[in-house]
């Protein structure tokens, strides 16, 4: 199939990520995004990227857009700290210095990313195409329809839209995605000498989770880049990293500048009823109104959120089902097993799933296979691995709302053993190498 034609539904990630390797191996390829321009429909928040995921992107973007991902990234995190609602250190786990540029975790901004991967694709991707269904054509191919009246034909359709898909829904109409029962409140927090203030050393240099009552549970992240409010590179930024940042386009696009990102989440029966339909200034007052007994710095970061930036968001997880006959229609990332941040290896999940899906892509550009052939290989093999990550997600603790940390008076013993653990690991050596040993094995597993 030397004319393969790839039609991609969605331009998030693990869309844009199989888009750039299709077209770098010769494939056509067009992506249809609903968001009406480049800088629509992302929030600026933190999403890490490991190894798997540097090696997806490694593979598939041009080699000057993989360097621009690595210049343009936040600085990485030298401590994971667990802390107390009253900001007490429980634990404080230095992290290894990695520069690697591949095998080495990456602090991200998913709006700056974003802006990567849609850099030099202006003619692959339509904005403003939302999906409505898709037809298969009796010579093989493949229709897909939007809402505004157009249409688009190709060999394959990949389904790259999310937790919400709609794809999915058509062609696999009983997978179903379920809320776990826990709601997220997430904000960000502009830097400054104030706010800076507000944070140890530790925790504003690392990224922390703070383990409170009632299942309450809350990260902080700080996320500090290369370019400062006017979108100028920073004094004492030099060399090559300075040059990419200075002369790639998608900086006109992002607006993410340094902040303290923070997500509280806690069981749903805990918020107000109608939490999901608030913003802004009501979202803070929630938090705050959640949190009358933690550290008064905390409260005030809490309180400084930009109201912009606050939304709430139930989390959701996929239920596995049992593999389908492959077609010429396929789905990568949320769309077909969206995870709880339970172990925050969801995009990293969709970029492995765009790194697979081209190799045996490339097979039918070659002749070496047919194109259900090649389907049918990448989905045996994505099938496992997804839902494994999703039931690893879920199995986090606080990430389910039936979890026993959500409970009443069975909470309080959960949460004193998880503080237990947490101290008898961060004070003896052995278990300290263990821990960190296993965080970075999981996270480089796929790699």
């Amino acid at each position: 199939m030397s004319s393969l034609h790839v039609i991609v539904i969605g331009a998030g990630t693990g869309g844009m990520c199989l888009a750039h390797g299709l077209r770098r191996a010769g494939i056509s390829v067009a992506v249809y995004e609903r968001h009406r321009t480049r800088a629509d429909g992302v929030y600026g928040y933190r999403v890490g990227i490991d190894p798997t995921g540097n090696h997806a992107l490694k593979e598939c973007l041009p080699q000057e857009l993989f360097d621009i991902y690595t210049a343009t990234c936040a600085r990485a995190p030298a401590y994971l700290n667990v802390l107390t609602e009253r900001r007490k250190t429980i634990a404080s786990f230095p992290l290894p210095e990695n520069h690697d540029p591949v095998d080495s975790e990456r602090s991200v901004s998913r709006m700056t990313l974003r802006q990567v991967l849609l850099t030099g694709m202006e003619d692959v991707v339509h904005f403003g195409k939302a999906f409505t269904h898709y037809e298969r054509n009796g010579d093989g191919t493949v229709t897909a329809f939007f809402a505004d009246g157009t249409s688009a034909t190709g060999d394959l359709l990949v389904a790259a839209d999310g937790t919400g898909s709609r794809v999915r829904k058509q062609y696999l109409p009983h997978a179903e995605v379920k809320d776990t029962g826990v709601i997220a409140i997430s904000a960000k927090v502009e830097v400054t000498p104030r706010t800076r203030a507000l944070l140890p050393d530790e925790v504003f240099n690392g990224i922390s989770l703070t383990f409170a009552p009632k299942g309450q549970f809350c990260i902080w992240h700080v996320m500090e880049f290369k370019w400062d409010r006017d979108g100028t590179v920073k004094h004492g930024i030099g060399g090559n990293d300075a040059e990419l940042i200075g002369r790639w386009p998608g900086l006109l696009y992002d607006n993410t500048r340094d902040y303290i990102n923070w997500g509280f989440s806690a069981s749903a029966d805990k918020f107000p009823p109608d939490v999901m339909d608030l913003r802004g200034e009501e979202l803070r007052r929630v938090v705050l109104d959640m949190t009358p007994t933690w550290h008064p710095d905390m409260r005030e970061l809490f309180e400084a959120a930009d109201p912009g930036s606050c939304f709430p968001i139930a989390i959701r997880t996929s239920v596995p089902i049992a593999p389908w006959k492959s077609t010429n229609v396929t789905l990568l990332g949320d769309a077909v097993h969206t995870m709880t941040p339970g172990h925050g290896v969801g995009a990293n999940t969709a970029l492995r799933d765009a790194m697979l899906l081209r190799r045996h892509l490339v097979a039918v550009r070659d002749g070496a296979r047919s194109l259900l052939d090649a389907v049918g290989a990448y989905e045996a093999e994505m099938i496992p691995y997804g839902f494994a990550r999703v039931a690893d997600s879920l199995a986090q603790n606080g990430t389910n709302g039936a979890d026993p940390l959500h409970r009443p008076f069975v909470g309080r013993a959960v949460l004193a053993a998880n503080r237990t653990f947490f101290r008898a690991t961060n004070h003896i050596p052995a278990l300290r190498r263990k821990f960190l040993d296993d965080l970075t094995a999981y996270r480089a597993a796929d790699a």
